[in-house]
């Protein structure tokens, strides 16, 4: 005899209160199979949200990494210029208007 057959039996022989504490029983048994997954997507999007963090902190340090390489290479270009150009006063720190 099935599992499924084994139901029937049990319900046939309780009437509506065994159907009713069956249907009980598996509602509450799927609910904490939600609650189950609903916890594991809520640890997966914290974990997700520590990564990116950090994923960001990283990106805004090579952000000002590059704009600070950028920087020193158009005083670079300019002083280089000025020195072919005979312009001074790049070199001595005060630039043209």
């Amino acid at each position: 005899m099935g599992m499924e057959a084994e139901v029937v039996t049990v319900l046939a022989q309780l009437g509506a209160a065994g159907l009713i504490g069956l249907m009980w029983l598996t509602e509450r048994r799927l609910a904490g199979e939600r609650e189950r997954q609903l916890t594991q997507q809520h640890e997966r999007i914290m974990s997700d949200k520590r990564e990116l963090g950090v994923l960001l902190a990283a990106l805004e340090s090579n952000t000002r990494a590059i704009v600070s390489l950028e920087t020193g290479q158009s005083r670079l270009a300019s002083a280089i210029e000025s020195r072919f150009t005979g312009d001074r006063s790049v070199q001595s720190g005060t630039e043209r208007s």
